[in-house]
Formats: structure tokens, sequence, C-alpha cells
């Protein structure tokens, strides 16, 4: 019987309304809310016999009533269901074909050597790596390559104290880079090619005008729009595989297309936090070198066309993390050779597809973890021996 039912019920005459009265006061007295009863399920009215102090007899009217609330019988609200079958024919992409741009970025290599115990060369830089990264860098056939900068390391004109070990591995550094840029060329025969100067190559700068300001800007005879011969571009022959220099550090930068620019850079944060405080004092995106280690971070701000977000990006480095590149935290055995450390570097590079002028760019991140690189469902390995 429902309540409305019984309330019909009880309701016809006197004796009705004081029975509905009496289970009115019964939920009341139990704290029963009566718009929270479902269903009444029985109701007993009976009535018993008292007698009271005087010893009269008295009758008392007893009601007993079963209810059930009305979660019982379920939610009054729809409940969740599954949702429904679903069949989906498989997906077919049609993607419209890419005019974009390439550019791949090679950050610091630090060409340099050091003699082991045999008397032999031992580079700084990873032969191996540098060896994905042209693979990669053949494999993407790019309009455009940008080197960071400190391709060469120039230990010998820096400020770190130096072992003999070091000594006399300027020459064979010059031929390494030189290689490298035929290599570059080879496998990139069409690219725009810029090798930025970052602090290393600069080092040679310096070196000249500290100790031998005279031969500043020197050139071959009747050459006067050729490369001053005590300079990276010169001794590495830059002319004969079409590399573009951009000297001037920390100012030198290649702008990819209006929204991105790369630079050797001059910022050194811990914790992963340069790409923050390049993000702090930067308008456009930024590509970055300098810090050896892989770096990506983006910040969104409000401008007067609305939301821009800029990125600050660094690549790693083609160097060897292991103690071989002279740094602050580097040492040496009693020979005077390169200790065996862990630098907070990481190996890579990256591929920057861009449209031309004031147009979009995507910056794609390449790790070389344990001699190994993936790119586009590839997995590149050295294919040279061990340097």
């Amino acid at each position: 019987m429902a309540a409305s039912d019984l309330t019909k019920d009880l309701s016809t005459g006197n004796a009705g309304r004081y029975a509905l009265g009496k289970i009115a006061e019964l939920l009341a007295r139990n704290n029963i809310d009566p718009d929270e009863v479902g269903e009444i399920k029985r109701v007993s009215v009976y009535q018993s016999l008292t007698k009271n102090d005087a010893g009269e007899a008295e009758i008392h009217d007893l009601f007993g009533i079963q209810i059930s609330p009305k979660f019982e019988s379920g939610p009054e609200w729809p409940v969740v269901q599954p949702g429904p079958v679903v069949k989906v024919p498989p997906t077919k992409v049609k993607a419209s074909k890419s005019d974009f741009k390439t550019c791949v970025v090679l950050p610091d290599m630090q060409i340099g050597y050091y003699r082991n115990a045999a008397g032999d060369l031992e580079s700084t830089h990873d032969e191996e790596a540098m060896d994905i990264a042209l693979q990669i860098t053949a494999q993407v056939n790019p309009d455009m390559i940008v080197m960071v900068g400190d391709n060469l390391d120039l230990p010998e004109f820096g400020r770190y104290r130096l072992s003999n070990a070091y000594a006399l591995t300027t020459q064979a550094s010059i031929d390494r880079a030189t290689t490298l840029c035929a290599q570059l060329r080879a496998a990139a025969p069409n690219a725009v090619i810029y090798w930025i100067s970052g602090n290393h190559e600069e080092r040679l700068v310096n070196y000249v005008i500290d100790n031998a300001k005279a031969a500043m800007g020197l050139k071959r005879g009747n050459t006067p729009e050729g490369w001053p011969v005590l300079s990276v571009p010169y001794l590495c022959r830059f002319d004969s595989y079409d590399i573009n220099y951009v000297p001037g550090y920390p100012a030198g930068q290649v702008w990819v297309n209006q929204r991105l620019r790369i630079i050797h850079g001059d910022k050194v944060r811990s914790n992963g936090s340069t790409a923050h405080a390049y993000l702090n004092s930067q308008k456009t995106s930024v590509v970055y070198g300098h810090i050896h280690r892989r770096e990506w971070a983006e910040k969104s701000r409000e401008d007067w066309d609305g939301a821009k977000t800029i990125m600050a990006a660094s690549p790693g480095t083609l160097a060897k993390c292991s103690g071989a590149v002279p740094s602050t935290k580097g040492g040496i055995d009693l020979d005077g050779r390169p200790l065996t450390i862990v630098e907070d570097w990481q190996q890579g590079l990256a591929v920057i597809n861009y449209e031309e002028g004031d147009g979009e760019f995507w910056y794609e991140q390449i790790a070389i973890h344990n001699r190994r690189a993936f790119y586009q469902g590839r997995v590149f390995s050295p294919t040279l021996g061990p340097s």
C-alpha cells in the first residue's frame, strides 16, 4: 500500500484523522521524514487495556507501521549505464603534402684530442654520436643545417689548466673539423650550412689578440675579401664546402624563420632551468647550445592579438660525456690524462620543420642513448668502429 492510499483510507471520518495524526506522530518520534517514505507495507491498529494508579481501566489506541524507504526501489534519478556499443571502421588518414622546409641542428661537438698512454690520439668529441648525426642528416636531406658552436674545443687556447696530454693537438682538431665540413656537404648537397661561433671558437680569436695582436685579421696576399688566415673558416676551408660562418660570440645568430632563431648561448643554469632563463628574457623562440644538456620548455603569454607561445630548447651535445672534455668538473691522473667522470650532459640533435617568413615551426628533439638514436621509425647506430 502506498502512503497516499493509507492517507485516503484513514482520512475517512474523525477516527481516520485521529489515526493519521498518530502515524504522523510515530514518524516524527522516530525522526523519519514522510518525504523519504517510499511505501507503507503494513499498518496495525489495535487497543490495549491498562489500569491507572486509581485501579481504573484505561484503553489505549496503538498503531504499528511497516514502511520501506524510497531508495529501496532504486534512485529517482537515472542511473549510470554502460556506454553504447560503437563500431568504428579502420581509420584512413589523408594528410596533405607538406611544403615545409627542414633544418637540422647539430649542437656542441667539442672536436679535439688528447694523447693516451701509448701516445695515440683519443678524441674529446664522440665519433659515434657524430656518425649518427650525419646519418640522420642524410636521411632528412635538409634545406638548412645549423651548427650551434663549440664545434672545435681548442683546449690549447683555453683558460683551463692543461696537461701535456693535450699539447700539440690543434692541427689534428683542425683536420677533423675540415673533414666534418666535407661530410656535411656530402650528406646534404643542397643545404645552406651555418657554423655559429661559440665561446670555444672565440678562444683562437682571443689568443691572437692577447699574444699576437699584429696578426689579427691578416689575410693571404691580394685577397681582401678572404678569411683571416688565423681564423676557423680559413683553417677549416669553409669556402671549399660552402659553409657560412657566423662570428661574434655571443651575438651571432641564425634566424630559421621570423619566429625562431638559433644561438650558441651564454646562459647556464642548474636543474634544467636554463630554458626558463631564456623564456624570461626572449620575445621569440630560441634554440641554444653551450650547456651540453637536453632541455625544452615553453611559455604562453597574452599578446595584442591573443595568446603567444614561445619555446626555448637545447638539443644537447655531440661530445663525449665521460670527462674527456676539459671542464670545471674534470680531473687528470698523475700522467696528465683525463679521468672518467659522469658529466650532467646528454647527447642529441634536433630537426625543425618550418614555414618561411612569419610561419609556424615544429621542433623535434632526437636523443642519442647508448650509441643509438630513434627517428622516423628507424634506429640509427654507428657505422664506424669505436673512436
